[in-house]
């Protein structure tokens, strides 16, 4: 069956790949406002689930993979930081604590109109940082359009003390265990 990742992401397009399976990329056309009242966790479910299908809605056929991810600290929502002021702000924020990160999973068949939805957690313990180890990882990695402005899969990880979470892949933006799950679901088997 036909495998489409609704996103333009490198970094999830780069997770998938993992799998060694054939799978196409198509942008999803999807407002990211959050709604009045709505909390994380929702707001990731429903903006992956409005992204598989904005991509499923132009398809005769197929499993379309919809995802979403923001970073939590303080019930706080923390966007992409966009310039090194504000990553500094949020790394000086992030410091010595717990950010948690939640991705939303989305996949929908296309024939059927099936959707299968989660929201995986993934917690992100940060060392104490100086101002000089902030701006040093800034300037080295510049990872200014990264929730919580950093690259867990580069540098990023000596701003760490510890990673909870079942899969790895979610802190990037794809939690692989459970997309294997619903591909499953759906009678696709990886291995």
């Amino acid at each position: 069956m036909q495998l489409v990742l609704a996103s333009t992401s490198p970094f999830r397009k780069s997770i998938l790949q993992k799998l060694g399976v054939p799978f196409d990329c198509h942008a999803p056309e999807v407002d990211e406002s959050p709604h009045p009242g709505e909390n994380p966790a929702q707001l990731v479910e429903r903006l992956s689930i409005a992204k598989a299908q904005a991509v499923a809605a132009h398809l005769k056929e197929g499993l379309v993979i919809g995802s979403d991810q923001v970073a939590v600290i303080d019930n706080e929502i923390l966007g992409k930081p966009g310039n090194h002021a504000n990553a500094v702000a949020q790394l000086e924020r992030a410091a010595g604590k717990t950010v948690t990160f939640l991705t939303g999973l989305a996949l929908v068949n296309v024939k059927t109109g099936s959707i299968q939805a989660e929201v995986v957690p993934f917690k992100v313990v940060f060392r104490q940082l100086t101002r000089e180890q902030i701006d040093n990882y800034l300037n080295a990695e510049q990872p200014y359009n990264c929730a919580g402005s950093f690259k867990s899969e580069g540098l990023g990880i000596a701003l760490f003390e510890q990673l909870e979470g079942d899969d790895p892949n979610t802190l990037i933006g794809l939690p692989l265990i459970r997309l294997i799950r619903m591909l499953e679901k759906e009678g696709e088997t990886i291995i």
